[in-house]
Protein backbone atom coordinates (compact mmCIF):
# COMPACT_ATOMS: atom_id res chain seq x y z
CA UNK A 1 0.00 0.00 0.00
CA UNK A 2 0.96 3.38 -0.85
CA UNK A 3 1.52 5.90 1.54
CA UNK A 4 -1.42 7.85 0.22
CA UNK A 5 -3.48 4.61 0.73
CA UNK A 6 -2.31 4.60 4.13
CA UNK A 7 -3.18 7.59 4.77
CA UNK A 8 -6.69 7.86 3.71
CA UNK A 9 -7.49 4.23 4.81
CA UNK A 10 -6.10 5.77 8.55
CA UNK A 11 -8.59 8.71 7.85
CA UNK A 12 -11.45 7.57 6.74
CA UNK A 13 -11.15 4.82 10.16
CA UNK A 14 -10.99 7.39 12.34
CA UNK A 15 -13.73 9.84 10.51
CA UNK A 16 -15.95 6.58 10.14
CA UNK A 17 -15.37 5.60 14.08
CA UNK A 18 -16.46 9.04 15.32
CA UNK A 19 -19.91 9.50 14.35
CA UNK A 20 -21.21 7.51 17.37
CA UNK A 21 -19.63 10.47 19.44
CA UNK A 22 -21.48 13.27 18.00
CA UNK A 23 -24.48 11.68 17.27
CA UNK A 24 -24.50 10.70 21.01
CA UNK A 25 -24.17 14.57 21.70
CA UNK A 26 -26.84 15.73 19.44
CA UNK A 27 -29.31 13.75 20.07
CA UNK A 28 -29.40 15.11 23.83
CA UNK A 29 -31.07 17.97 21.90
CA UNK A 30 -32.54 17.19 18.60
CA UNK A 31 -35.17 14.71 17.70
CA UNK A 32 -33.11 11.66 15.75
CA UNK A 33 -35.65 12.69 12.25
CA UNK A 34 -34.36 16.05 12.92
CA UNK A 35 -30.79 14.93 12.84
CA UNK A 36 -31.32 13.04 9.67
CA UNK A 37 -32.65 16.22 7.93
CA UNK A 38 -29.63 18.70 8.99
CA UNK A 39 -27.36 16.22 8.24
CA UNK A 40 -28.36 15.10 4.56
CA UNK A 41 -29.40 18.29 3.94
CA UNK A 42 -25.71 20.16 4.60
CA UNK A 43 -24.07 17.16 3.20
CA UNK A 44 -25.94 17.30 0.32
CA UNK A 45 -24.76 21.40 -0.51
CA UNK A 46 -21.05 20.47 0.42
CA UNK A 47 -21.21 17.52 -2.35
CA UNK A 48 -23.85 18.74 -4.79
CA UNK A 49 -22.06 21.60 -6.81
CA UNK A 50 -18.91 19.12 -7.03
CA UNK A 51 -21.50 16.18 -8.38
CA UNK A 52 -22.54 18.75 -10.91
CA UNK A 53 -19.24 20.32 -11.92
CA UNK A 54 -18.58 16.42 -13.13
CA UNK A 55 -21.83 16.25 -14.54
CA UNK A 56 -22.19 13.51 -12.52
CA UNK A 57 -26.14 14.14 -11.12
CA UNK A 58 -28.31 13.57 -14.33
CA UNK A 59 -26.94 10.32 -14.73
CA UNK A 60 -27.38 8.90 -11.42
CA UNK A 61 -31.56 10.63 -11.91
CA UNK A 62 -31.87 8.49 -14.52
CA UNK A 63 -31.66 5.40 -12.10
CA UNK A 64 -34.34 7.01 -10.04
CA UNK A 65 -35.66 3.90 -8.86
CA UNK A 66 -32.41 2.05 -7.72
CA UNK A 67 -30.87 5.51 -6.43
CA UNK A 68 -34.46 5.55 -4.15
CA UNK A 69 -34.29 2.44 -3.07
CA UNK A 70 -30.54 3.46 -1.74
CA UNK A 71 -31.06 7.11 -0.13
CA UNK A 72 -33.71 4.75 2.20
CA UNK A 73 -31.93 1.80 2.86
CA UNK A 74 -28.43 3.07 3.12
CA UNK A 75 -28.89 6.71 4.23
CA UNK A 76 -32.93 7.75 5.89
CA UNK A 77 -33.51 4.57 7.91
CA UNK A 78 -30.56 3.22 9.02
CA UNK A 79 -29.24 7.22 10.67
CA UNK A 80 -32.50 7.24 11.93
CA UNK A 81 -32.56 4.46 13.82
CA UNK A 82 -28.99 4.87 14.80
CA UNK A 83 -30.08 8.08 16.37
CA UNK A 84 -32.93 6.52 18.13
CA UNK A 85 -30.88 3.83 19.39
CA UNK A 86 -28.04 6.28 20.87
CA UNK A 87 -30.61 7.71 23.15
CA UNK A 88 -30.46 5.37 25.12
CA UNK A 89 -27.43 2.75 24.80
CA UNK A 90 -23.72 4.62 24.70
CA UNK A 91 -22.42 5.37 21.67
CA UNK A 92 -19.13 2.71 22.02
CA UNK A 93 -21.95 0.02 22.03
CA UNK A 94 -23.47 1.49 19.11
CA UNK A 95 -20.37 1.42 17.11
CA UNK A 96 -19.31 -2.10 18.39
CA UNK A 97 -22.53 -3.99 17.11
CA UNK A 98 -22.23 -2.29 13.76
CA UNK A 99 -19.01 -3.88 13.67
CA UNK A 100 -21.42 -6.86 12.63
CA UNK A 101 -21.79 -5.47 9.37
CA UNK A 102 -19.71 -7.67 7.15
CA UNK A 103 -21.38 -10.71 8.56
CA UNK A 104 -24.74 -9.32 7.20
CA UNK A 105 -23.41 -7.98 4.16
CA UNK A 106 -22.26 -12.21 3.13
CA UNK A 107 -25.93 -13.24 3.78
CA UNK A 108 -27.16 -10.06 1.81
CA UNK A 109 -25.01 -11.24 -1.27
CA UNK A 110 -26.46 -14.33 -1.38
CA UNK A 111 -29.43 -13.83 -1.77
CA UNK A 112 -28.86 -11.22 -4.15
CA UNK A 113 -27.51 -13.99 -6.62
CA UNK A 114 -23.93 -14.06 -5.85
CA UNK A 115 -22.01 -17.31 -6.68
CA UNK A 116 -19.99 -17.52 -4.40
CA UNK A 117 -19.71 -20.26 -1.99
CA UNK A 118 -20.18 -20.04 1.88
CA UNK A 119 -16.93 -22.45 3.07
CA UNK A 120 -16.34 -23.99 6.58
CA UNK A 121 -14.06 -21.53 7.74
CA UNK A 122 -16.92 -18.27 6.60
CA UNK A 123 -19.21 -20.49 8.61
CA UNK A 124 -17.13 -20.64 11.89
CA UNK A 125 -16.26 -16.54 11.16
CA UNK A 126 -20.36 -15.88 10.84
CA UNK A 127 -20.52 -18.25 14.09
CA UNK A 128 -18.14 -16.64 16.21
CA UNK A 129 -18.96 -12.84 14.85
CA UNK A 130 -22.98 -13.73 16.32
CA UNK A 131 -21.35 -14.72 19.79
CA UNK A 132 -19.69 -11.64 19.48
CA UNK A 133 -22.78 -9.81 19.17
CA UNK A 134 -24.58 -12.19 22.26
CA UNK A 135 -21.89 -11.41 24.14
CA UNK A 136 -22.50 -7.45 23.98
CA UNK A 137 -26.04 -7.98 23.76
CA UNK A 138 -26.41 -10.12 26.61
CA UNK A 139 -23.30 -8.78 29.17
CA UNK A 140 -23.38 -4.91 28.05
CA UNK A 141 -27.06 -4.19 27.49
CA UNK A 142 -29.71 -4.13 30.09
CA UNK A 143 -33.35 -5.70 29.22
CA UNK A 144 -34.98 -1.84 28.60
CA UNK A 145 -32.41 -1.21 26.02
CA UNK A 146 -33.42 -4.63 24.04
CA UNK A 147 -35.83 -2.01 21.39
CA UNK A 148 -32.65 0.10 20.66
CA UNK A 149 -31.08 -3.47 19.92
CA UNK A 150 -33.83 -4.39 17.38
CA UNK A 151 -33.24 -0.41 15.86
CA UNK A 152 -29.26 -1.37 15.28
CA UNK A 153 -30.52 -4.82 13.53
CA UNK A 154 -32.30 -2.31 10.99
CA UNK A 155 -29.18 -0.12 10.54
CA UNK A 156 -26.79 -3.06 10.05
CA UNK A 157 -28.94 -4.81 7.47
CA UNK A 158 -29.49 -1.50 5.96
CA UNK A 159 -25.63 -0.55 5.90
CA UNK A 160 -25.47 -4.56 4.57
CA UNK A 161 -27.87 -3.49 1.70
CA UNK A 162 -26.31 -0.04 0.31
CA UNK A 163 -23.56 -1.77 -0.98
CA UNK A 164 -25.72 -4.63 -2.74
CA UNK A 165 -28.26 -2.33 -4.55
CA UNK A 166 -24.81 -0.04 -5.52
CA UNK A 167 -22.67 -2.91 -6.86
CA UNK A 168 -25.98 -4.44 -8.59
CA UNK A 169 -28.07 -1.09 -10.10
CA UNK A 170 -25.25 1.84 -9.93
CA UNK A 171 -21.89 0.08 -9.94
CA UNK A 172 -21.06 2.09 -13.31
CA UNK A 173 -22.19 5.72 -12.07
CA UNK A 174 -19.78 7.90 -10.97
CA UNK A 175 -19.37 7.66 -7.11
CA UNK A 176 -19.60 10.83 -6.42
CA UNK A 177 -22.58 11.49 -8.18
CA UNK A 178 -24.93 8.73 -6.64
CA UNK A 179 -23.77 9.81 -3.07
CA UNK A 180 -24.56 13.48 -3.59
CA UNK A 181 -28.04 13.07 -5.32
CA UNK A 182 -29.08 10.15 -2.70
CA UNK A 183 -28.24 12.96 0.23
CA UNK A 184 -30.47 15.24 -1.19
CA UNK A 185 -32.80 12.68 -1.60
CA UNK A 186 -32.68 11.67 1.88
CA UNK A 187 -32.97 15.31 3.19
CA UNK A 188 -36.19 15.98 0.82
CA UNK A 189 -37.48 12.25 2.71
CA UNK A 190 -36.63 13.83 6.18
CA UNK A 191 -37.75 17.22 5.31
CA UNK A 192 -41.64 15.55 5.85
CA UNK A 193 -40.88 13.61 8.65
CA UNK A 194 -39.82 16.44 10.64
CA UNK A 195 -42.90 18.19 9.83
CA UNK A 196 -45.68 15.54 10.37
CA UNK A 197 -44.03 14.24 13.55
CA UNK A 198 -42.81 17.97 14.95
CA UNK A 199 -39.41 17.33 15.56
CA UNK A 200 -38.19 20.75 15.19
CA UNK A 201 -35.79 21.63 17.45
CA UNK A 202 -37.68 23.30 20.87
CA UNK A 203 -34.63 25.85 21.14
CA UNK A 204 -31.55 27.21 19.76
CA UNK A 205 -29.20 24.06 20.18
CA UNK A 206 -26.05 24.60 21.99
CA UNK A 207 -22.77 25.20 20.78
CA UNK A 208 -21.70 21.61 20.80
CA UNK A 209 -24.62 20.00 19.46
CA UNK A 210 -24.21 22.90 16.72
CA UNK A 211 -20.73 21.57 15.96
CA UNK A 212 -21.77 17.90 16.11
CA UNK A 213 -24.11 17.77 13.52
CA UNK A 214 -21.53 20.29 10.95
CA UNK A 215 -18.85 17.72 11.71
CA UNK A 216 -21.20 14.43 10.94
CA UNK A 217 -22.51 16.33 7.91
CA UNK A 218 -19.11 17.97 6.42
CA UNK A 219 -16.68 15.59 8.04
CA UNK A 220 -18.40 12.10 8.42
CA UNK A 221 -19.98 12.28 5.25
CA UNK A 222 -19.49 14.67 2.84
CA UNK A 223 -15.93 14.52 3.39
CA UNK A 224 -15.48 10.86 4.27
CA UNK A 225 -17.48 9.59 0.70
CA UNK A 226 -14.81 12.03 -1.29
CA UNK A 227 -12.53 9.88 1.26
CA UNK A 228 -13.79 6.90 0.24
CA UNK A 229 -13.93 6.62 -3.25
CA UNK A 230 -10.08 7.45 -3.75
CA UNK A 231 -9.47 5.30 -1.31
CA UNK A 232 -11.40 2.64 -3.27
CA UNK A 233 -9.27 4.02 -6.74
CA UNK A 234 -5.76 3.74 -4.84
CA UNK A 235 -6.42 0.20 -3.19
CA UNK A 236 -9.78 -1.30 -4.76
CA UNK A 237 -12.99 -2.11 -3.45
CA UNK A 238 -12.14 -5.08 -1.57
CA UNK A 239 -9.35 -3.87 0.10
CA UNK A 240 -11.07 -0.49 1.48
CA UNK A 241 -13.32 -2.68 3.51
CA UNK A 242 -11.40 -3.57 5.66
CA UNK A 243 -11.86 -0.16 7.10
CA UNK A 244 -14.60 -1.58 8.75
CA UNK A 245 -12.64 -3.35 11.38
CA UNK A 246 -10.96 0.21 12.56
CA UNK A 247 -14.53 1.97 13.26
CA UNK A 248 -15.48 0.51 16.10
CA UNK A 249 -11.85 0.46 17.90
CA UNK A 250 -12.36 4.29 17.40
CA UNK A 251 -15.81 4.32 18.69
CA UNK A 252 -14.97 2.42 21.54
CA UNK A 253 -12.19 4.46 22.46
CA UNK A 254 -13.79 8.31 21.67
CA UNK A 255 -16.59 7.27 23.90
CA UNK A 256 -14.79 6.25 26.74
CA UNK A 257 -12.07 9.89 26.86
CA UNK A 258 -14.43 12.13 25.79
CA UNK A 259 -18.20 10.76 26.69
CA UNK A 260 -16.75 8.78 29.88
CA UNK A 261 -18.48 5.51 29.14
CA UNK A 262 -17.41 2.35 30.62
CA UNK A 263 -15.43 -0.13 28.89
CA UNK A 264 -16.00 -3.37 29.97
CA UNK A 265 -13.97 -6.68 29.53
CA UNK A 266 -17.26 -8.36 27.51
CA UNK A 267 -17.38 -5.85 25.30
CA UNK A 268 -13.67 -5.79 24.06
CA UNK A 269 -14.41 -9.65 24.25
CA UNK A 270 -17.41 -9.30 22.00
CA UNK A 271 -15.61 -6.59 19.79
CA UNK A 272 -12.48 -9.19 19.48
CA UNK A 273 -15.26 -12.16 18.40
CA UNK A 274 -17.00 -10.02 16.14
CA UNK A 275 -13.51 -8.63 14.41
CA UNK A 276 -12.44 -12.52 14.04
CA UNK A 277 -15.84 -13.82 12.64
CA UNK A 278 -15.81 -10.47 9.95
CA UNK A 279 -12.00 -11.54 9.18
CA UNK A 280 -12.90 -15.20 8.57
CA UNK A 281 -15.97 -14.51 7.14
CA UNK A 282 -14.60 -12.10 4.81
CA UNK A 283 -11.95 -14.48 3.35
CA UNK A 284 -10.32 -13.77 0.14
CA UNK A 285 -10.47 -17.34 -0.18
CA UNK A 286 -14.19 -17.22 -0.71
CA UNK A 287 -14.26 -15.09 -3.54
CA UNK A 288 -12.37 -17.72 -5.85
CA UNK A 289 -14.37 -21.22 -4.27
CA UNK A 290 -17.40 -20.56 -7.01
CA UNK A 291 -19.93 -23.13 -7.26
CA UNK A 292 -21.23 -24.64 -10.19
Amino acid sequence: MTRRGIFLFGALGLIWGIPYLFIKVAVTELSPEFLVLARTAIAAVVLLPIAASRGAVLPVLRRWKPLLAFAVLEIVLPWYFLNSAEERIPSSTAGLLLSAIPLVAVVVALAFGSRDRITSINAIGMVLGMLGVAAIVGLEIEGSDLGSVAKLVVVVIGYALGPAILARWMSDLPGVGVIAVALAVSALIALPVVAITGGWPNAVPSVPTVVSVFVLAVVCSAIAFIMMFALIAEIGPIRMTAVTYVNPAVALVAGALVLHEQVTIWAIAGFALILLGCVLVTRPEAQIRISS
